[in-house]
């Protein structure tokens, strides 16, 4: 996926990748967008689930973008 053509609102259950695993986690789904506070401001974060662990993280969602650290989908 291109950098451009990532949507806050689009990413709930998409699968992503780790390139530097850690703890044996690298592939991960998008559990949860939250909603900002405010009304009408622009999503900012993502909850992402390790589908090994099911331990979870909340993220910047622009940081899914990062092609050194993250790819789309599970390889």
């Amino acid at each position: 996926m291109l950098k451009n053509s990532l949507h806050p609102k689009k990413l709930l259950l998409s699968k992503w990748t780790a390139h530097q695993p850690q703890n044996k986690e690298k592939h991960f789904l998008v559990v949860k967008v939250l909603e900002p506070l405010e009304e009408g401001a622009p999503i900012e974060k993502v909850v992402i689930e390790a589908v090994m662990t099911k331990r979870q993280w909340t993220i910047d969602w622009r940081s899914l973008s990062d092609q050194a650290q993250w790819s789309q989908g599970w390889i």
